[in-house]
């Protein structure tokens, strides 16, 4: 494969392999691709994260309006409702 690049690129690439940062264009592009496989990774993980931020907002507003309509039951009552589960539990 043959790749074209713009000559501001070229001057670029050339320059850092005189200045010794890299030992030949291939290893400065090795880098690139590299760097370039990571950001996409990255990518993919920023919007899985947002993904998941769209949920629990939906999931917030969904409980917002369970408690506007008053379908929720205290928490306090659960709790005794627990304790008296695990208390006939006990006694089998």
């Amino acid at each position: 494969m043959q790749i074209a690049l713009r000559p501001e690129q070229e001057m670029f690439v050339l320059e850092k392999v005189s200045q010794g940062v890299y030992g030949s264009p291939e290893e400065l592009f090795a880098l690139a691709f590299q760097l370039l496989e990571e950001h996409e990774l990255q990518q993919r993980e920023y919007e899985k994260q947002q993904q998941r931020i769209i949920e629990v907002r939906q999931k917030i507003l969904e409980g917002m309006e369970d408690i506007r309509q008053e379908r929720f039951v205290d928490g306090e009552v659960v709790f005794q409702q627990l304790e008296e589960k695990l208390e006939s539990m006990k006694q089998r």
